[in-house]
């Protein structure tokens, strides 16, 4: 697969500039449809045959960048580049009650892979554990929470009661809040965007050492593929909620429901591509800015092969004679 970075990197920017033009206005919908509408018609300048493999959920259910939709210029005749197929993952604005409100956190995510590199991952729920490189390979998903932290403490040789852990502020996280606090570590409950929380785990200097609870499986695909880029971890394992749940993932090819996914098995592709934007301030990006001359974006561009990751500050400018570019 071609390098697509700045392409993807592309995409990501301009649904952020135009899911942060909804911004406080209290409307999600908005917010999220602005972020879809945007990516799905960057995604088709792309010259590629893309299928949505984590999307917006079935074809009926949304008509835009629902799971199995074909994408990019190649798939509509435009593109003269040949068959380059790509798998791509979406979350076109991962925190849209974070964007409504004017919240931190709101962030565009895309992920991509050769064909077959993501689990095409139901829209149900998984439970999680996500640490950064220094706790890989110490953690154990049915393991008791003390258990785990301790041994996320002993590897970033520190004590639990110095360790920050994200939770999603739900009711069916109680007794998990209640195992944490008893053990001597500190909570960070947020009310949406464990991807980001996620992301923010594996990366050095923000202040999270460890994500848990459970959340969309979809999600817990596309934080794969961005712990692939950063050899971070996470485990998940689906959460299946009736017998109808149970069909859909088998006609997904799921075979064993109960099975603990590794990262390298969420996201297995050999050449992975991982893009976020900032919409409104979090953790790890700064939000969209406007100015009298243009837009700031902030985003994160990481690839599996070769490992690089790349911050990327961008002005991007008004199309007027008297615009003036600023030193920041």
């Amino acid at each position: 697969m071609f390098d697509l970075s700045l392409e993807v990197l592309r995409v990501v920017e301009e649904a952020a500039l135009a899911s942060a033009r909804t911004m406080g206005m209290g409307d999600p919908n908005a917010s999220d449809q602005a972020a879809v509408e945007s990516m799905r018609r960057s995604l088709d300048t792309l010259p590629i045959q893309g299928t949505i493999v984590i999307g917006e959920g079935e074809r009926d259910e949304a008509p835009m960048l629902y799971i199995g939709e074909k994408v990019g210029a190649n798939n509509h005749g435009s593109a003269p580049n040949g068959n380059v197929n790509v798998d791509i993952a979406v979350d076109p604005l991962e925190g849209t009650n974070l964007c409504s409100t004017g919240g931190a956190g709101a962030i565009t995510v895309l992920a991509a892979s050769e064909s077959g590199g993501l689990l095409h991952a139901p829209d149900c729920y998984m439970e999680k554990i996500v640490v950064g490189p220094a706790a890989k390979g110490a953690v154990d998903l049915d393991a008791p929470v003390k258990q785990n932290l301790k041994a996320i403490a002993r590897r970033l040789q520190r004590g639990v009661d110095d360790l920050v852990v994200v939770v999603l502020d739900r009711p069916r996280h109680q007794k998990l809040i209640a195992d944490i606090r008893e053990a001597g570590a500190r909570i960070r409950l947020i009310s949406d965007g464990d991807l980001s929380a996620g992301i923010a785990a594996a990366v050095a200097g923000t202040g999270v050492h460890a994500v848990m609870g459970s959340g969309g499986a979809p999600e817990g695909v596309l934080t794969a593929a961005a712990l692939r880029c950063l050899n971070g971890e996470i485990l998940g394992k689906l959460i299946v909620k009736d017998d109808a749940q149970k069909e859909r993932m088998q006609s997904m090819g799921i075979s064993d429901p109960n099975q603990i996914y590794s990262t390298r098995e969420l996201a297995r592709g050999q050449h992975l591509i991982f893009a976020a934007c900032g919409v409104t301030d979090g953790n790890l990006l700064r939000g969209v800015r406007f100015t009298g001359d243009g837009a700031h974006t902030q985003a994160v561009v990481m690839t599996s092969t070769p490992a690089c990751v790349r911050f990327i500050d961008t002005t991007h400018l008004d199309n007027r004679p008297d615009v003036k570019v600023r030193f920041r």
